[in-house]
């Protein structure tokens, strides 16, 4: 007799739990095994460096779905359990227990963890890193004391953090080996205009430095940067990006490149193996080129467009990359990739100054991203003038008067 087909979704984060939710939506009969590595069920990340960071929110709001709805919708939800090993002939994955898992279709959702920092004294007590619940009731408890921050890097999370640490009273200093804050997110100008909002809020930016010691005995006191400055300490954050994880993948023999490489169904180079969220490098047809995107959006919107090619059904993922920030009293909402290289012009409309204001990145004439800062309800037209492709008049583009969706 057959049995029902099992599909295993390894990683219970935002993204396996959505792609366990479109499996039963879709009308999926089988098993449906998620297992997580942690020991909170799925979660929500944007809040650990926002409002659950800053204690504006109840840890209820990080929870993807309520405590019962898995055994509710006969999804069979493990945690604490490490997956150490994936057998795609014997279509098997093994867990640190040593137990063995058969599956019919294999998802992938393991996503990055922090890249860590490797300089003399990055393991002593007091440094500290963001990327789960655990890591920002860490932050928390440490900015809630005050004293002296050191964050290291200034991207996102970089500047997230020190926002909390500075509405906590803490004094920060943010090191950054590039010439601005998020340089490399969303070039010079506008991380320009991130590190203006920094310093009217008390933070001093060390740009053009890189940390080459921390110094304590035990516990950090001191950071030595590259230009010889010793910063003292009390804590240093550490957000230098993120590394995906791939060990899983590479062990089994999949196509690794920057993430797991996958095509814009979301498939792998291993049968019947599928990858999504921060772990996978997949073509993207409106851009042309493979990404790998580690913001909320793409967690949310890949499990369940794994979950549907895992279904059979046809599935080309492709949407404009969305990532947003909330940061003292400015709120931004980013459409498309505004990497340095991919663009070869920036026009605005609106306030820059008074930071009420929405920028265009624009390539050969055409919007290839746009960014609303403290301006709402318009990133959907946004998004889609970058989908149209069309090149636009600079004079429109930057008329306040001129509705976005008239271009």
């Amino acid at each position: 007799m057959p049995t029902d087909p099992t599909y295993l979704i390894v990683g219970a984060s935002l993204c396996g739990a959505k792609a366990a939710e479109t499996l039963r939506e879709e009308g999926f009969g089988g098993r449906v095994i998620l297992l997580g590595s942690e020991t909170e069920r799925p979660y929500e990340r944007p809040p650990l460096s926002k409002g659950y960071l800053l204690g504006k929110e109840d840890k209820s709001v990080i929870y993807v779905h309520e405590e019962g709805w898995y055994s509710g919708h006969e999804v069979d939800l493990r945690l604490g359990v490490t997956v150490t090993a994936v057998d795609p002939a014997g279509r098997t994955v093994t867990t640190a227990e040593g137990e063995s898992i058969g599956y019919d279709r294999l998802l992938l959702a393991t996503g990055a963890s922090p890249r860590r920092l490797t300089v003399p004294g990055a393991d002593l007590d007091g440094v500290l890193y963001l990327r789960t619940v655990g890591d920002s009731e860490r932050l928390a408890a440490a900015f809630r004391g005050g004293g002296r921050v050191v964050t290291v890097g200034a991207g996102w999370i970089g500047l997230e953090t020190t926002a909390a640490a500075r509405e906590a009273g803490c004094e920060v200093t943010v090191v950054e080996p590039e010439p601005t804050a998020l340089y490399r997110a969303i070039g010079a100008e506008l991380g320009e205009v991130f590190a203006g909002l920094h310093r009217e809020h008390g933070v001093e930016f060390r740009f053009g430095e890189s940390v080459s010691e921390l110094r304590g005995g035990g516990r950090v006191g001191e950071v030595i940067t590259s230009s010889g400055t010793a910063l003292p300490a009390d804590i240093v954050v550490v957000g230098i990006g993120a590394v995906p994880n791939t060990g899983l993948a590479a062990g089994a023999g999949l196509e690794i490149d920057n993430g797991v490489v996958a095509d814009a169904a979301l498939r792998t180079s291993g049968q019947d193996i599928y990858a999504a969220g921060d772990l996978a490098n997949s073509y993207h047809p409106l851009l042309g080129r493979r990404v790998r995107v580690e913001h909320w959006a793409n967690a949310l919107n890949s499990g369940p467009a794994a979950a549907r090619s895992m279904l059979g059904q046809d599935v080309a993922y492709d949407p404009v990359p969305y990532f947003y920030s909330d940061q003292y009293d400015l709120g931004m909402e980013t459409a498309g990739l505004p990497e340095p290289g991919t663009y070869d012009e920036v026009l605005y409309r609106g306030d820059v100054p008074g930071r009420e204001f929405i920028a265009f990145w624009l390539r050969e004439g055409a919007v290839v991203a746009g960014m609303n800062v403290n301006v709402w309800d318009v990133s959907d037209d946004i998004q889609a003038l970058i989908r149209s492709r069309k090149k636009v008049d600079p004079a429109r583009l930057t008329d306040p008067d001129t509705p976005i969706a008239e271009l």
